[in-house]
């Protein structure tokens, strides 16, 4: 009498097919992501002749380095908190404002191009509306003899830029916000109105702490986001506005500024901030979600 014992597979072959699905996206991000964020991190403490050194990062305290950090880091939260408060009430009208399906759907597939609407293109676009021969500049000087520009504005400068971010921030913020206001459950409200609740005292008592994780990771978020642009800055100022990705695009390729090691410096530093950013918004929509299940 013979007895046949069943064994297990060598190989898992579920397992193999799920790391075959996420085999691009690793090796992407090795590739892309990874390699590259080591490859500055390891220049940054590396002299041209490739001896170590701190010097790179001693060199970030400068004036013009600091400098370029602090208009940076006002840039982005300008054009965060602004992208942050107006994405809010143009998410609320779009979720609890009653308006038609069609309307928010149309709003939404907007927001979904226009957060990716950025470089050259939107700094063309703006440029084309809002420069000193733009559609809208033109318009308003010859039909109400309102002269834009006379009242000191100036699209290549601090303010110009960070209406410019805005254009693709407040999209950003309606797109991620909507889902945590979508999230907003019907009974709270109703058992806030039946224990005689205004509306005012419901969205400072209820609601908005339970959106506040979500509103102020949000808002970290657009402010990573708008840290780390160069296209759109270099495109609508050039060199005339010294904010860090384009002191670190002169550092590397510049014909003038060439220290590549330095500019790995300012990459880390960036990488430093925004990450943090990130950390933060990844922490408080953890929170966000553990508040609305």
């Amino acid at each position: 009498m013979t007895t046949t014992t069943a064994t297990a597979p060598l190989i898992n072959k579920r397992a193999v097919i799920d790391w075959l699905g996420i085999a691009p996206f690793a090796i992407f991000a090795l590739m892309f992501l990874i390699v590259p964020t080591l490859y500055l991190v390891t220049g940054a403490f590396l002299t041209p002749e490739g001896t170590f050194t701190f010097k790179n990062l001693a060199d970030l305290f400068t004036p013009t380095i600091l400098s370029a950090y602090w208009i940076s880091i006002r840039v982005s939260v300008a054009s965060s908190l602004g992208g942050a408060l107006i994405g809010f009430f143009l998410a609320w009208a779009i979720v609890l404002g009653g308006v038609p399906n069609w309307i928010r759907s149309g709003l939404l597939t907007f927001s979904g191009v226009a957060s990716n609407f950025a470089g050259v293109p939107l700094a063309f676009a703006f440029l084309s509306t809002l420069g000193r021969t733009g559609l809208v500049t033109v318009f308003l000087r010859d039909w109400f003899g309102f002269n834009l520009y006379g009242t000191g504005f100036n699209l290549l400068s601090f303010f110009g830029l960070t209406i410019t971010y805005m254009y693709f921030q407040i999209p950003l913020m309606v797109l991620i916000l909507t889902p945590a206001l979508d999230g907003l459950k019907k009974e709270w409200r109703e058992a806030a109105e039946i224990l005689g609740a205004s509306t005012w005292q419901y969205w400072r008592m209820v609601a908005l702490p339970i959106l506040w994780p979500s509103l102020l990771g949000t808002t970290l978020l657009l402010f990573a986001n708008a840290f780390g642009a160069i296209a759109t800055a270099y495109a609508l100022t050039g060199s005339s506005l010294n904010i860090v990705p384009i002191l670190l695009y002169a550092q590397i390729r510049g014909d003038v500024l060439h220290n590549p090691n330095l500019g790995y410096a300012l990459a880390l530093g960036m990488i430093v901030i925004t990450g943090i950013s990130n950390i933060l918004y990844i922490w408080l929509r953890m929170r966000a979600e553990r508040w609305q299940k």
